[in-house]
C-alpha cells in the first residue's frame, strides 16, 4: 500500500484558538479541519494552543519535542489510507496532575493565553464528565471535589468550567470582549450545557460575573462525527511499516463531519470551503448522531463486551447483533427525530453500519463502554422517554439497559474480569454487592438512579419489567439467547 501523504502547512506562530482537551479526537478532527483551512487559505490568524487537562504530561512533551507536528492516518478500509501531517498546533500546555500530585505546571500560561485579546475562540473536547453536569438534569455537580475546589479557589482552577470562568473574569476585568466558547463533545445542546456549567460556577464566585457571561459570551453548539479509536501497538507498527515513526500519531476513519452553529462575535475561520457545515440550528443533526450513531455504538459496546467481543468491526460482523443495531436505529431512534425535509434516515443507518464494518479500525468496545452513566441519558434514555410517550415499546433500549447493568458488575458472561471505567463505578459496585443475588431488586436500584435515569422512565413499570426480563434472559441464556428473544418480540 502506498498512501497519499499530505505535508503540514508552515508554522506561523499566531494563535487565535485555545483548545481544552488535547486528546486523539481533537487531533484527528478539529485540528485536521484547521490544517486544511490553513493550507487552502494561507490565513495566519488561527493557530491553536492545545491544553491537556488530564493526568499525563507525555503527550504535551512529545508534541513539543516534535515541533508540534504529528500524523493523522485516515483509513477508508485496510487498503486505502491517506496520511496527513498536522502543523496547526502552535503550542501545547499541561494543566493536569503530574506524577508528584501537582496541578500548576502550565495553568498560568494557559489562563494568560485564554485571557489574551488574540484568543477569539476556545474549543473543548473534555468528554461528557468534564463538564461536571448531572447527566439527567443538567445541573452543575457542585458537590464534586473538583468543582468544590474551583469554588474554594477560583483563581487556581482545575476543571474546564473553572478555567473558562477564571479566563473570562480576567477578560472582563481588562475590559476585553469575551472569546466564543465552542463545545465539540457528544452532548445534546452542548453549547447551552456548556453555558449552564460556566454560568452556574460563576454564580458561586460573583453573580455580576455570571450575568456578564450569560449576556455577553457566545456558546454555539456543534455536532462532531469521526470514529477515532485509541491507539494500539499494532497501529504504531502499521504506520512504522509505512515509514511513519510518530509516537503522537492518530489513526481514524476517512469519514468526517462537523456541523457548527454560526455565532462567533469575534470572527472565525472560513471553514465552509473545507467541509464544515455552518448552520443556524445544529440540534437536529446533533440529536440524530447521538441517538443513531452513538446510541448504537453503546448498544454494541455493552452487549459485545459481555460476550467477549473486543472491537466494533467484530461486533458488527455478528449477523444478529448487526440486525439489532439496525432495528434500534430505525424503530426506536429514528421515530424520535425531527429532521429537515429530505433527510433519509434509513440510508443514514446503513451508512453507519458500513462505517462500523471498516476493517482497518480497531475500535475497542471497552473504550466506547467508558462513562456510561454520563452518556446513556442523551444516547438512549431521553429518546426513549419520547418514544414511550408516543405509545411505543423500546425493546432494544431495554436490552441495552440490561446489558449496561450487567456490564457494571465488572465481569463478562464468561467470568472474565475488567475495570469499570465510570465516575459512578464505586456506586455501581455497592449496588451489585447489595442486590447481586436478586435481579428484580438490582434492576430497580439502577433505574432509581435519578442522576442517570429520567423520572419518566424510572416510574414506567412496563419499561422496568422489560429491562428485568431482558436482564434475566441475558444472564441465563447469554448473548445468543437475548438476541433470539428480542428477534421474536
Amino acid at each position: 500500500m502506498r498512501p497519499e501523504h499530505i505535508e503540514a502547512s508552515p508554522k506561523l506562530g499566531h494563535i487565535g484558538i485555545v483548545h481544552l482537551g488535547l486528546g486523539a479526537f481533537h487531533r484527528a478532527h478539529q485540528a485536521v479541519y484547521l490544517e486544511r483551512y490553513r493550507q487552502r487559505s494561507g490565513d495566519a490568524d488561527w493557530g491553536v494552543c492545545s491544553a491537556n487537562l488530564r493526568a499525563g504530561v507525555g503527550l504535551v512533551d512529545g508534541l513539543n519535542s516534535a515541533g508540534y507536528r504529528y500524523h493523522v492516518a485516515e483509513y477508508a478500509d485496510s487498503d486505502t489510507l491517506k496520511l496527513r501531517e498536522i502543523g496547526v498546533i502552535e503550542e501545547a500546555l499541561f494543566t493536569g496532575r503530574d506524577t508528584a500530585g501537582h496541578w500548576s505546571r502550565d495553568r498560568e500560561a494557559l489562563l494568560a493565553r485564554m485571557a489574551s485579546a488574540e484568543t477569539r475562540i476556545v474549543t473543548l473536547t473534555v468528554t461528557e464528565k468534564g463538564y461536571f453536569l448531572n447527566p439527567a438534569t443538567g445541573d452543575l455537580r457542585d458537590d464534586d471535589p473538583m468543582i468544590a475546589g474551583d469554588i474554594a479557589s477560583p483563581e487556581q482552577p482545575r476543571t474546564a468550567p473553572g478555567l473558562l470562568v477564571e479566563a473570562l473574569a480576567r477578560r472582563r476585568a481588562a475590559e476585553e470582549a469575551p472569546f466564543t466558547v465552542l463545545s465539540c463533545d457528544n452532548m445534546p445542546d452542548n453549547g447551552q450545557r456548556t453555558r449552564r456549567a460556566v454560568v452556574e460556577l460563576a454564580k458561586r464566585r460573583d453573580p455580576a460575573l455570571a450575568g456578564w457571561i450569560a449576556n455577553e459570551v457566545a456558546f454555539p453548539s456543534s455536532m462532531v462525527d469521526r470514529i477515532v479509536p485509541a491507539m494500539t501497538e499494532a497501529d504504531f507498527e502499521r504506520l512504522a511499516a509505512l515509514g511513519v515513526n510518530d509516537p503522537n500519531a492518530v489513526v481514524c476513519e476517512a469519514f468526517t463531519q462537523w456541523v457548527v452553529e454560526d455565532h462567533f462575535p469575534l470572527g472565525r475561520p472560513g471553514w465552509e470551503a473545507d467541509g464544515v457545515e455552518m448552520v443556524a440550528d445544529v440540534a437536529p443533526f446533533e440529536t440524530m448522531k447521538l441517538r443513531m450513531l452513538n446510541g448504537s455504538h453503546s448498544l454494541l459496546a455493552y452487549l459485545g463486551s459481555l460476550a467477549g467481543i473486543e472491537t466494533v468491526f467484530e461486533g458488527v460482523g455478528h449477523p444478529e447483533l448487526r440486525a439489532l443495531l439496525r432495528r434500534y436505529m430505525l424503530e426506536e431512534a429514528a421515530p424520535t427525530l425531527q429532521m429537515p425535509e429530505g433527510t433519509n434516515l434509513e440510508a443514514y443507518a446503513d451508512s453507519l453500519l458500513a462505517r462500523f464494518a471498516n476493517d482497518s479500525l480497531r475500535h475497542r468496545l471497552q473504550q466506547i463502554a467508558m462513562d456510561g452513566s454520563q452518556k446513556l441519558p442523551q444516547r438512549w434514555l431521553l429518546g426513549t422517554v419520547e418514544h414511550r410517550r408516543s405509545g411505543h415499546d423500546s425493546p432494544c433500549v431495554a436490552l441495552g439497559m440490561a446489558a449496561w447493568i450487567r456490564y457494571t458488575d465488572g465481569e463478562d458472561l464468561q467470568g472474565q474480569r475488567y475495570i469499570v471505567d465510570d465516575p459512578m463505578a464505586r456506586r455501581f459496585a455497592a449496588l451489585h454487592q447489595a442486590h447481586g443475588g436478586d435481579p428484580s431488586a438490582l434492576v430497580a436500584a439502577f433505574l432509581a438512579m435519578d442522576d442517570v435515569v429520567p423520572g419518566a422512565l424510572a416510574t414506567d413499570e412496563d419499561f422496568a419489567q422489560n429491562v428485568l426480563k431482558a436482564y434475566r434472559t441475558l444472564t441465563q441464556g447469554g448473548l445468543d439467547g437475548a438476541l433470539a428473544a428480542i428477534a421474536c418480540s
